[in-house]
């Protein structure tokens, strides 16, 4: 059974828009890396002042492992996240649904 995980996290969401065209190559590795680790499907959302981040991942010891990585750490902040206060994090138990698409 998988998780869902959606996470807000602050930050710079200019900085951040930039860097998915400007560090493009860096956000496909970490995908691959995420991929490995056990992530199954990554999107992310702009808000006024935060990022989402909206995963799907075969577990969330996975993702907490992943997550807490001082690199991806290191990048999240150069691209704009802001590191000095948690994210806020929810996760829940994947379902599925007869009106799932």
């Amino acid at each position: 059974m998988t998780v869902l995980v959606q996470m807000r996290m602050d930050g710079d969401t200019e900085i951040f828009a930039k860097s998915l065209t400007e560090r493009a190559d860096e956000y496909r590795a970490i995908a691959e890396q995420a991929k490995a680790a056990g992530a199954v499907h990554h999107r992310f959302g702009i808000g006024d002042g935060y990022v989402l981040v909206d995963d799907e991942w075969v577990t969330e010891q996975a993702f907490h492992d992943f997550l807490t990585r001082p690199d991806l750490q290191q990048f999240i902040s150069e691209v704009g996240g802001d590191v000095t206060q948690p994210p806020d994090v929810l996760i829940t138990e994947a379902i599925e649904s007869p009106d799932q698409f």
